[in-house]
């Protein structure tokens, strides 16, 4: 069940690997442009979601999505347009070619002690500069439904180029392994 796990921080990180006994710091595979005085992001790290954001990674690890969420400073008119009526909390979108990948797909979500890291005040992501050992594991088997038990709409679409102009909306947009996305670049 998502969301078991209840405290004031609740951190995960999700992998494919059922038997992680202990988080060790390691850099990201694809370094990315992290701005001035940010260059240690791409170095040796141990890297946390809160609860909040989880649904960013209930996806097999290399498939491109795009999130769409609302914030303080969102207007109306941007969720009307992006969020059609919806209810959901966020929408995901994701090509239909990876659908058949995210209903097989297996995740382990390990729960982590949020004492050990430090927040990055971005999107819900948190690092830890030294090794930490998990709390607890879950066994996610479907993923669509955990999205839909966290507040996600799951929305197909044949590529996600069209979305591009989300990033000019006033909503919170998150595109993750885009390089992986057909027609991106």
């Amino acid at each position: 069940m998502i969301g078991r796990y209840r405290s004031a921080m609740q951190l995960y990180h999700f992998s494919d690997d059922p038997g992680i006994a202990v988080f060790e710091p390691r850099p990201v595979r694809v370094p990315s442009e992290r701005g001035p005085g940010r260059d240690w992001l791409n170095g040796p790290l141990v890297w946390a979601i809160e609860a909040a954001r989880q649904a960013m990674y209930l996806f097999p690890r290399d498939c491109p999505r795009i999130l769409l969420w609302a914030t303080e400073a969102s207007t109306a008119e941007d969720r009307a347009a992006w969020f059609r009526g919806s209810p959901a909390q966020a929408i995901a979108y994701v090509e239909w070619d990876w659908l058949a990948r995210l209903r097989a797909e297996t995740l382990y979500r390990y729960v982590l002690p949020a004492e050990a890291f430090e927040s990055l005040e971005d999107a819900g992501m948190w690092v830890a500069r030294e090794a930490v050992k998990p709390l607890a594991r879950d066994v996610l088997t479907d993923l669509p439904a955990a999205l839909r038990e966290v507040g996600v709409e799951l929305r197909l679409t044949e590529t996600l180029t069209h979305l591009r102009p989300v990033w000019d909306t006033t909503l919170h947009a998150s595109g993750i392994r885009l390089r992986n996305a057909k027609d991106w670049t």
